[in-house]
C-alpha cells in the first residue's frame, strides 16, 4: 500500500525539483528576491534603533532642555572668547567649538583619564555670596598644553604631538598652571551676560582617577570643547560642572530674571542731578582775542602792553569747560577782579565753532591744566 504524502512534503518535493533546473525555477527566484528586499528593508530600522540614547529611569535627568540650551549658549560664547584670547596671547591660530554638552555621572568623567593626566580643580566665587563649596573640574589634552607652552617660549609655528599619557616635567608643570589660568579666567566673560562669577584655580591633581571631590554617582554636566590648532591637530578641553553647582547658578539667574520682569524703573533724575551738582568745572573769562607772531611773543618783556582792541567795560564771554554759557561785565568784588553775569547764551543748533570759540577752547584747556 502506497504511503500518503502530506502537503508540506509535496511542497518540499516540488521545490527540490524546481531547484534542479527546468523552467519551474522562476517562482522560487521571485520569492527569494522578495525575501531579500524584506531583509534589506528591515536593516535600516535596526540601525535607527541603535542610535537612540538609552534613558536610565533609576537616575532621571536633573536639568531640563531649556537649562541645557542656556548652558550651551554660555559655553559657545566662552569658546569664541577663548579662541580670540588664545590666538592673541600665544600667537597661534586656533578654532575652539563646543562639540558635546550632556548630563552624566561623575564616574563617567573620571573614567576618561589616563594614569599620567593632570586635572585642575577650579573654585567658583560669586559676587556678594562668596566661594562655592563645590568646585568644578577642567582638563586639557597634553598636545594642546605643550603646543601653547612651545609658543609661549618663542617656539615655531609647528604643532607638537604627544601621547595621551604624556607626563609633564617640573618646568612644564609650572607653565601648565600659567596656561590653565588663561583658559579658566576666560570663563568669567562667558558667564558675564547672565551672572557675575570669578573662576580661580585651586590646585592641580596629577592622579585624577583617584580624586573624589564629589560622589561618583553625582549628577554632572560634561562639556567637551574641540580645539583645532592651525588645522593640523584636534585637541580637547573637557569640563565637568557638578549638578549642585549648576543648580545654584541657575537659581541666581532665574531670580534675576524674575526681578527684571517685575521691576518698575523709577525716575532717578533728582538723584542724578544731586550727583551732578557736586561736579567741578573750570570757568574761563574771555575779554578778546588777538593774533601775535611768534617773534612778537618771543620779544615780550615785563611791562609790555597788548592792545585787545576792546574797552575795559566790554562784555566778557564766560566758558564753562569748552562751551560758552554766559555774557558778563568785568568789575571788582571785595578787592578782587570779578565778572557779573548779565545774560545766558542761548544754544543754537550744532554749528561749526567760530575761530574765537576754538581759541577760547584752547585757552580753557590751558587754564584748566594750570589750575589742576
Amino acid at each position: 500500500m502506497a504511503d500518503v504524502l502530506s502537503q508540506s512534503q509535496i511542497d518540499e518535493l516540488l521545490k527540490s525539483m524546481a531547484g534542479g533546473g527546468g523552467g519551474g525555477s522562476s517562482a522560487p527566484a521571485e520569492e527569494k528576491k522578495v525575501e531579500a528586499k524584506k531583509e534589506a528593508a528591515a536593516e535600516p530600522e535596526v540601525k535607527e534603533e541603535e542610535n537612540y540614547n538609552k534613558y536610565d529611569f533609576y537616575s532621571p535627568r536633573k536639568f531640563t532642555k531649556e537649562k541645557i540650551k542656556l548652558l550651551r549658549s554660555i559655553y559657545e560664547n566662552y569658546a569664541r572668547i577663548l579662541t580670540s584670547q588664545v590666538n592673541g596671547v600665544f600667537r597661534v591660530m586656533t578654532d575652539i567649538t563646543v562639540i558635546e554638552l550632556r548630563e552624566s555621572r561623575y564616574y563617567e568623567y573620571v573614567n576618561m583619564f589616563h594614569e599620567n593626566d593632570c586635572m585642575s580643580i577650579v573654585d567658583t566665587h560669586f559676587s556678594d555670596k562668596g566661594k562655592s563649596n563645590v568646585p568644578m573640574m577642567i582638563y586639557a589634552t597634553p598636545g594642546l598644553i605643550i603646543t601653547l607652552i612651545n609658543h609661549m617660549l618663542g617656539g615655531g609655528d609647528s604643532v607638537i604631538r604627544v601621547e595621551d599619557n604624556y607626563r609633564y616635567t617640573d618646568v612644564e608643570m609650572a607653565l601648565y598652571r600659567r596656561v590653565l589660568d588663561y583658559i579658566i579666567h576666560s570663563m568669567d566673560d562667558g558667564f558675564s551676560n547672565y551672572i557675575n562669577i570669578n573662576f580661580k584655580m585651586q590646585r592641580v591633581e596629577e592622579n585624577p582617577s583617584m580624586t573624589q571631590e564629589i560622589g561618583l554617582d553625582e549628577t554632572v554636566v560634561i562639556i567637551v570643547l574641540n580645539v583645532d590648532v592651525s588645522g593640523l591637530a584636534a585637541e580637547k578641553i573637557r569640563l565637568c560642572i557638578p549638578g549642585t553647582l549648576l543648580e545654584h547658578i541657575f537659581k541666581i539667574i532665574d531670580n534675576r530674571k524674575h526681578i527684571a520682569r517685575g521691576f518698575s524703573y523709577e525716575n532717578n533724575s533728582d538723584v542724578i542731578l544731586n550727583h551732578i551738582k557736586d561736579t567741578r568745572f573750570p570757568i574761563t573769562g574771555q575779554l578778546g582775542i588777538i593774533r601775535l607772531d611768534i617773534s612778537d611773543v618771543y620779544h615780550l618783556q615785563v611791562g609790555d602792553v597788548i592792545d585787545m582792541n576792546k574797552s575795559s567795560k566790554s562784555q566778557v564771554k564766560l566758558f564753562v569747560g569748552r562751551q560758552p554759557w554766559f555774557m558778563g561785565t568785568m568789575g571788582i568784588y571785595k578787592k578782587n577782579i570779578a565778572v557779573r553775569i548779565d545774560e545766558r547764551i542761548k544754544a543754537v543748533g550744532k554749528e561749526k565753532n567760530t575761530e574765537e570759540e576754538e581759541i577760547a577752547a584752547l585757552l580753557g584747556e590751558s587754564v584748566e591744566q594750570k589750575t589742576g
